[in-house]
This record gives structure tokens, sequence and C-alpha cells, in this order.
């Protein structure tokens, strides 16, 4: 713990190298739009898959409390003018009606005040119904995560994004012995609730789509918190006692290296949509597994080969390509490595997980994207980068991020056994230098807060990775309540 500590306290000081540019990734550069042939050769290979005694597991990060969907509310309860004003807020009241937790919020309103909605907002009454909406009286949806509350409305009732999950694991995940297996990681206040809305809602659902459903759950593990820093980047101390923070989402990878699965799917909890809208979520999963098993079971065909000794050298340039132009690896110095040293790499390089991963078109939307980068081996390799992780004082760098024409919309399918069926420990292949360090505060003292390498970034660094692009349909989060008004959710 001490030396965890020690090399934590190390990374503040000295901070993590930006990592080095190559391209950022386009339709030229490493992603794949497949043709029409090709998408139904894919979607043929993933619906022969399920069919075999494979394991097949739907990862659902679901954690994150729901705070942050309700920013603007909880500014307005704490304004001193009481009738709404921003554009926000008129949204937001224009709009009630139309929310899925209408008639809970309505139930709530004449719990608490005696009033229903519409009697309160004719008394120009407006913080009592924000007040039911979010308090620990009213619905606590400002305290619950995003998983359990009510986005999409249907004729039978409404629908939590937890439920819209199982819906798509009984699309594209279930396996051959119709059991549809999904995994939620979830905190350790909230998860007595994910249990009881899940036994619940299964049984329903699994007679609706006639399947079994072997619903688990994990929570991020104490042993990834990371120890905070104070601005002169000391140990942060909170009443005498160290200070330690949640590791961030890269913390996962240990919840995913967990799990006994052959294919996982890999999605946010809040990029859900109604069934109306789930063609397009349901085709481009399974063009995504499709891809994957497809590519791996290349893969394993070639290092089955290498490990027999039996191949000629034009078999060994064929498997050079493979590597180079379906898998996008490329080492510059592979035309001076000698037959011996050249098999080696091919068979350290093929023999990883994979992951293929949808990306959708750059709509201006914050967060990471798909590039080309120089690993540490000197290989490049396709990467999913933060801007955090780009050196913006760097020109070149600067302007391929800018450029970009790719935003990763986190939807990914992963390969995590070997050729020979042996499960990869999946924290060999974190590249432990592509953390990060945030400003936060704690009792208004200012911290220094280290989140580890991100699970879709430098956790899955050394992973063969390939970019598919994906339509903008498939790519639906909520990041405010008002999100939940768009046509998408409706």
């Amino acid at each position: 713990m001490e030396s965890q500590i020690s090399e934590q306290l190390a990374c503040f000081r000295t901070g993590f190298p930006y990592l080095k540019l190559s391209a950022a990734a386009s339709i030229e550069r490493g992603v794949l739009v497949p043709n029409d042939t090709d998408e139904k050769s894919y979607l043929s290979s993933w619906e022969n898959y399920i069919h075999t005694d494979k394991t097949i597991v739907k990862f659902v990060p679901a954690s994150g409390a729901a705070s942050r969907m309700f920013k603007d509310l909880f500014e307005f309860l704490a304004a001193e003018y009481d009738k709404p004003s921003t554009p926000f807020e008129l949204m937001f009241f224009e709009n009630l009606i139309k929310f899925a937790f209408y008639d809970d919020l309505n139930a709530a309103c004449t719990k608490i005040e005696g009033k229903s909605i519409s009697s309160l907002v004719a008394d120009e009454n407006y913080k009592a119904i924000v007040n039911a909406l979010l308090s620990e009286t009213g619905l606590n949806y400002g305290a619950l995560p995003k998983g359990l509350l009510k986005f999409h409305k249907y004729e039978d009732g409404a629908r939590t994004p937890l439920e819209e999950h199982l819906v798509e694991g009984a699309l594209y995940a279930a396996g051959n012995r119709s059991h549809v297996n999904v995994h939620f990681t979830v905190s350790a206040e909230h998860r007595a609730f994910f249990k009881a809305l899940t036994e619940k809602k299964v049984d329903a659902y699994g007679q609706k789509y006639g399947l079994i459903y072997n619903i688990t759950f994990s929570e991020q593990k104490p042993n990834t918190d990371t120890i905070a820093a104070d601005i002169n980047n000391e140990p942060f101390r909170d009443k005498d006692k160290l200070l330690f923070r949640p590791g961030g989402h890269g913390a996962l990878i240990e919840n995913l290296n967990d799990l006994d699965a052959d294919i996982l799917f890999i999605k946010n909890i809040d990029n859900v949509v109604p069934d109306r809208l789930k063609e397009d979520t349901v085709r481009y999963k399974k063009l995504l597994a499709g891809v994957l098993v497809t590519l791996q079971k290349q893969a394993f065909d070639y290092l089955e080969l290498l490990d027999s000794g039996q191949y000629t050298q034009d078999q060994v340039r064929e498997i050079l390509q493979f590597l180079q132009k379906k898998l996008f690896c490329k080492n510059p110095e592979t035309s001076i490595l000698e037959d011996v040293e050249l098999v080696l790499y091919l068979k350290k390089k093929l023999n990883r997980p994979m992951r293929v991963c949808g990306m959708v078109k750059n709509v201006g939307e914050p967060g990471g994207g798909p590039f080309l980068a120089y690993n540490q081996d000197g290989t490049i390799s396709l990467q999913i980068l933060e801007s955090s992780q780009i050196d913006m004082t760097d020109p070149v760098s600067k302007e391929m991020f800018e450029k970009g024409t790719y935003f990763n919309p986190v939807d990914l399918v992963c390969a995590v056994r070997d050729y020979k069926g042996h499960k990869f420990d999946l924290s060999n292949f974190v590249d432990k230098t592509t953390g990060f360090i945030s400003y936060k505060s704690k009792n208004g003292k200012e911290l220094k807060a280290l989140e580890l390498p991100g699970l879709w970034n430098g956790a899955m660094s050394d992973w063969n990775t390939v970019f598919v692009e994906v339509p903008l349909t498939t790519f639906n989060p909520v990041k405010t309540v008002n999100d939940l008004l768009r046509d998408h959710h409706q």
C-alpha cells in the first residue's frame, strides 16, 4: 500500500506524458465502413457464433449518480428568483408532462404538498415541483444513479435504463442456451435498489423474450481508489486522515477481468432508446460483434499455424499484412527483423485481447476520439484518446484533434480469451502511463485527483483494436434531464 501511495504521489509531481499521434483515425486510416456484402457476412458470422457454447456478457458501467443531470434544476432551487427564467428552466416546465417520470412526480407532489403538479404550476410554486423530484422526501432523483430513473414511456408503464439494457441484451447478446448474461457495475449504496428493481422486472422480460436472464452486479474495488494530493503534491488530509477517491472508470478493468466470458459488449448506462428506435442499435451491435469474431478466428488460425512451425515465408508475409492492414498495428522496425524475431513479434501482437469499437461521425460532442498513436514499444496502433492525453501546445497534434472526423460513443465488443481458450489477464495490457489528473475540492479546499487509465483508453491500450463506423442513431446519451425531451427519448 505504501509503495502504491508513493507511486501515485510521483504521478502528481511528474504528470503523465502526452501520446504522440500519427494521425486521426478516418476511413482512409483505420475506420471500417463495411459494404452491403461484408455487412451480411459479418451479421451471419455473429448469428453462427451465438449458436455455439461460447459465453456472451453485456457489461454496463452503471455506478454514476444522476446528480449532474439535474445541475440546472439544483441551481434553480438555490436561485433568488422563483419563476423559471433560463431557457433550460422554461423548457423543463413547459414540457413536464412529456417526461416518463411525470406520474410518479405528480404523486410525490400530492403527497408532500397536498397539491398536483398542475395546481402547483397555477400557484407558481415551481420550486416545490423541483424539490419533489430531487429531494429524498420525493423521488430522490438528485441522488439516485441514472440506471434507476424512468427514461421512456410505454403503454404498459415507464422504463428505466436498466430495463432498456435488459431488452437490448435479449435482442443481440442471447447465447445458445437461451441465456442472457447482463452485468452492471454499481455503487455500494445503490446495489440494493438495482437488485430490487431487477427482481421485480426480470421475470416479465424473460417471459416476453422467451429467455432466462442471469443478472449480476459488482462494485468498483476499494483497492483501486487513488490518493488525493494537495496543490503542492503532498497527500491531502481530511480531518487528519488521508483522502482516497475512486480511480475513475479505468478501475473497472478489474471488474471486467473477473467475468467468465468469451465475448463482452460494453455500453454506457444512459445510451439507450425506446423500442421503436432500437433497430439500428441492435443491427450495429451484431455487426460489431460479427467483425470481432471474424477477425478473431483469422488471428487464431494464424497463431495455430505459427505454433505448428509448418509455415512458408509467404504465409509469414500474409500474417504481417493481416496485422498491419486488418488490425492496424504497424511497426517500422519489422523490415529489419530476422525470420525468428518476426515470428515472435507476430505471435505477441496477435495473441492479445481484441476489441471492435463503434465510432460515430463527429458532431461536436465533448469527449474522446479515435487516433493512430505511437506506443511505448515503437508500434503505431489504433487508440481511443481523451483530449487530456494530447499535447494541445503542439500545433500538429492540436490540428489532428480538432479536425478529427469521428467521436467515441463507448460502443465496444471485446474478445478476452486466447487461441488456446485461456482467459487473458487484462491487467497485463494496461498502459499505466496514461492516467489523468483532475482538479476537485473537498470542504472548500482544492485538491488534485488521480484517475487510472480510462477503461476504453489506457486500460485497453495494448489490445488489438479495430474501429467501425456506426450511425449517429446508435448514440443517444442523456447528459441533462432535458435530453429526455429529444425525439429519440420520447
